[in-house]
């Protein structure tokens, strides 16, 4: 098999070297990587608004000096969203994205509570709203706001509170009615009541629940007498669990919309003093940007470390970029981040991990599972680091769904984004789950076999017709339905390459029909977007390339057209990311996150991370391809 042409290969090397040293140098003091989440105009019109509550409540009730601050960020807040506008008039999650309805509204909401005069920006965004919703009738934008989420309230109670609390749904006590009654009542009961009751809220939004149920509760209480009682006792016992769930950070989550959605309602509801509002301003204090927007959440620590990780060993020269005490320092700190007890927030059992190193995470699969990887790149394994591999892998494994697919947080309780099953994370679970299966103890290593057929039963049923897999945390603003099947089918190829190779589960025909999927989805330039037709980035290119890649290697020694096609697709991306990145020196990143609600994000290490992982991966495989080449002629040294 023939290697990338010299030119082209000196040309990857280098912008691999590039954009290698990039990574490197954006590690924090402490060794790891904390990367840098886009602002957004979502979390900051709710910050905004959660400010201009407090200032209304708090005159007179809190300290002069905290109003004071207070007034200023809402004012920084406000010119925020003021200068960055769509020229439509409407807002969007990130700079970089279009109008959307629900951000449009809550800057609809904050501008109107703000003290800031921002008439014209006001006028515009109402005027957005307006054709949007065919009006800017109060019963027409609540309407609209709860067709587009359905039966899921976590978000659109929320965004109906917040328009109610700004006085933009009216001053009459009748605008609560557009605001559902959340049952928080309910939050006093045992966290197994949530399964039994299949609640459109769930306990990952307990926060929410409890002080948007409340604020309603007080302004429009239920009708019904017993009701009304229950409500009226649960009170006191549901703002105490509030209070006992809140981290030491204030920051619930550590996400700025969910924190303000809770310091506006307490407030709002005449507990402005309440030290659950009171933490939450540092919170939204210690957040805040220089230039007074918030960021979407403080940050990702833990995923974008384990990613880099990922990257730096796609080449398998991993030990070349990351000395030995470097690399224990991550082990150390990854290691660290563990959950080694019942998580008092979610009730998660010991063994997770989350996304971030800030007190405000919670255990997920997709950050255990890097871990584990994170784990066994880091190498060699000591008696700790196999405890930690052992406890992460059992808890993936009592996560996994009947289904056979791998969730978010929790078992499957119905079909929201917190307990559904997703083609990319089952993927991810596969690969994490195959660098240990040696490790582990017989009791594991046959839950694991089970397991593993399980994943790749799912995977099977979950694949579309047309061989793509579409992720759930990962989209694309200009794909149909938002969806980013380049992201989930290069994900999900990944781990087939590895269960290929591994051998004991037939992966072979839907392995192939993914990388024909991917192949017909290159663009034209090159690169890849989210999906066929769309325009290329970064990301997903780096991440379309490291799959083909990787798959080059499993190409028959006679080629074929599939081995012809990998190489040509793989030598474009390459090209194409060489070309974009500028040879490795710039990297814009794209909004292809989804946080909670598909909320959109960009995070600046994506570029950087995907970029390493293909270039990384494709020059590895072009070396063994150019030594398997000059062995099969038989006129080489080896």
């Amino acid at each position: 098999m023939t290697s990338l042409p010299d030119l082209d290969r000196e040309q990857v090397r280098q912008a691999l070297a590039r954009a290698t040293g990039k990574l490197l140098d954006s590690r924090v003091p402490a060794g790891h990587w904390e990367g840098e989440l886009s602002s957004s105009a979502l979390s900051t019109a709710t910050a905004v608004l959660a400010l201009a509550v407090v200032l209304r409540e708090g005159e007179g009730r809190l300290d002069q000096a905290l109003l004071a601050v207070c007034r200023g960020m809402a004012v920084r807040g406000t010119d925020w969203l003021v200068e960055n506008r769509n020229p439509d008039g409407g807002f969007g999650d990130t700079v970089e994205s279009p109008s959307n309805l629900s951000t449009t509204a809550l800057v609809w909401a904050a501008l109107t509570a703000s003290e800031r005069n921002s008439e014209v920006a006001l006028a515009a965004t109402r005027a957005w709203l307006s054709q949007k919703a065919g009006s800017l009738d109060a019963d027409a934008l609540a309407a609209a706001i709860t067709d587009r989420y359905g039966k899921d309230r976590t978000f659109s109670a929320p965004i109906l509170t917040a328009c109610t609390l700004a006085g933009a749904f009216g001053a009459d006590a009748g605008a609560w009615n557009r605001v559902p009654q959340l049952p928080f009542e309910l939050a006093v009961c045992p966290p197994q009541w949530f399964k039994w009751l299949r609640l459109p809220v769930v306990s990952y939004a307990l926060p929410a629940l409890i002080a948007i149920g409340q604020v309603r509760h007080r302004f429009r209480s239920t009708r019904n007498p017993l009701l009304r009682l229950i409500r009226s006792l649960a009170r006191r016992r549901s703002l105490e669990l509030l209070q006992k769930i809140q981290p030491a950070s204030g920051g619930y989550l550590e996400a700025v919309p969910l924190t303000s959605f809770v310091v506006m309602s307490l407030a709002g509801s005449g507990r402005v003093e309440h030290p659950v509002v009171l933490r939450g301003l540092d919170f939204l204090t210690a957040t805040a940007r220089g230039d007074g927007a918030w960021p979407i959440d403080t940050n990702l620590a833990t995923w974008v470390t384990t990613q880099a990780l990922a990257a730096l060993a796609a080449g398998r020269n991993l030990e070349c970029h990351l000395g030995k005490d470097q690399r224990r320092n991550l082990r150390r700190w990854l290691l660290d981040q563990q959950y080694r007890s019942l998580h008092p927030y979610t009730h998660a059992d010991p063994g997770g991990w989350a996304w971030t190193d800030l007190p405000g995470g919670v255990p997920d699969a997709d950050d255990t599972a890097g871990a584990l990887l994170a784990l066994s790149h880091l190498g060699p394994v000591d008696a700790e680091s196999d405890q930690a591999a052992c406890a992460g892998v059992e808890w993936l494994l009592d996560l996994q769904n009947t289904d056979g697919g791998i969730p978010t947080f929790c078992r499957g309780w119905g079909r929201l984004p917190f307990d559904r099953s997703s083609p990319d994370l089952t993927a991810h679970a596969l690969l994490a789950w195959s660098s240990w299966q040696q490790a582990v103890p017989p009791r594991l290593r046959s839950r694991l076999k089970s397991a593993r057929r399980s994943g790749v039963k799912y995977l099977s049923v979950s694949q579309r017709e047309d061989g793509a897999w579409v992720p759930l945390w990962f989209g694309n603003q200009s794909a149909p339905r938002e969806e980013n099947p380049t992201y989930g089918t290069a994900r999900v190829v990944l781990a087939l390459n590895r269960l290929s190779r591994d051998g004991g589960v037939e992966v072979e025909y839907m392995r192939g029909h993914g990388i024909q999927w991917l192949l017909a989805a290159q663009n034209a330039d090159g690169g890849w977007g989210g999906a066929e037709g769309v325009d290329s980035t970064i990301e997903e290119t780096g991440l379309a390339v490291q799959a083909l890649a990787d798959a080059l290697e499993l190409a028959s020694p006679a080629r074929g057209p599939t081995g012809t096609s990998l190489e040509a697709a793989v030598r474009k991306g390459a090209n194409w990311l060489v070309s974009q990145t500028r040879g490795g020196r710039d990297f814009k990143p794209s909004p292809i996150g989804l946080y909670f609600s598909k909320l959109w994000y960009y995070e600046r290490e994506y570029p950087v991370i995907f970029t390493v992982a293909a270039l990384g991966r494709a020059s590895c495989t072009a070396y063994r391809c150019t030594l398997s080449k000059t062995s099969a002629g038989g006129g080489g040294n080896k």
